[in-house]
């Protein structure tokens, strides 16, 4: 993973926070959600994770006029053989970059729930299971909300983490001007891994250990954002879930086969804040979600060490 992340930073610079983010994502066998304003690198960050890693990568541009059977597939009648037969859509990938979910109707953003929450695709009474490992990498744009379709949030509770690539420092900016001004990086890029490593790596990190107080701390972190007043939707047992994988995942990329409360904390934010709603009286306070998850982060008692 060390190998992937040096393959990534040759091309986005200045990121490693959000890239070890959506590593870990990748280990903990869940899908990433980028948000963030125009040309900060979202759709960098997703085709430059696909091509450092040897395995199969599709890109589907979301439009108001995708459908449903563009992102599945369809069954088409074969004159030759007197039957249908099933083309793949743009979902069955090992990695698939979804530019701009938010861009299609809602109708077309169903046609992934089936997909990232069971890996599998239902196409005319036909189930078709998605090869292993199999991560969607979405981008949207928060500002520009003409033309666009708010996520719904039975989709963006199976995202498990959100991340926002934000502004580089001068400095990565400065080299940025060096690395993409004569030419793309991008298409230098060479797979440094591949599938059946990611495979092996992803059952290596199941194995990761939990004790039993750090357990009953992280859901106790998930509880607490459905008791705060600031919030009218808490996150679901999905989100108690994923935040265990990813815990697990972030001790396995810091060379750890334990998982700490400082993994689950570090983590709390970018996993619950997109699935909750905030209250009335905290949107009229103007008060940030990220802001309302941390606090109820800090009024959770961490486990003594022993």
């Amino acid at each position: 993973m060390g190998r992937v992340r040096e393959a990534i930073e040759s091309v986005i610079e200045g990121k490693r926070a959000s890239i070890d983010l959506a590593l870990a994502v990748l280990l903990a066998e869940g899908h990433l959600l980028v948000e963030d304003v125009p040309g900060v690198g979202k759709t960098m960050l997703a085709k430059a994770l696909g091509r450092s890693i040897d395995c199969s990568v599709r890109r589907i541009q979301f439009t108001p006029d995708l459908l449903p059977s563009d992102i599945t597939g369809v069954s088409v009648f074969n004159q030759e053989t007197r039957d249908f037969e099933f083309k793949p859509g743009g979902i069955f990938a090992n990695i698939v970059v979804g530019d701009e979910i938010n861009r299609a109707s809602p109708k077309t953003q169903s046609a992934l729930l089936e997909s990232m929450e069971e890996r599998q695709v239902s196409v005319d009474g036909t189930t078709y299971t998605l090869a292993p490992p199999f991560m969607v990498v979405a981008t949207q744009n928060p500002i520009e909300m003409e033309g666009t379709y708010p996520l719904p949030e039975a989709q963006r509770d199976r995202f498990m983490a959100r991340i926002e690539m934000g502004y580089p420092t001068p400095h990565a900016e400065l080299e940025i001007l060096d690395s993409h001004g004569s030419s793309d990086p991008l298409l230098a890029l060479r797979p440094v891994t591949d599938g059946e490593t990611i495979r092996g790596l992803i059952e290596a990190v199941k194995t990761v250990y939990v004790a039993p107080a750090v357990k009953q701390y992280l859901v106790s972190v998930v509880n607490a954002t459905r008791n705060t007043r600031d919030l009218r939707l808490g996150a679901s047992p999905r989100a108690t879930l994923q935040l265990l994988r990813i815990s697990r995942a972030a001790a396995a990329l810091a060379g750890r086969n334990f998982v700490t409360p400082d993994d689950v904390a570090g983590l709390a934010v970018v996993v619950l804040a997109h699935r909750v709603l905030p209250s009335t009286d905290a949107q009229l306070a103007r008060r940030a979600v990220g802001d309302i998850i941390s606090h109820a982060v800090h009024s959770v008692h961490i486990p003594d060490r022993h």
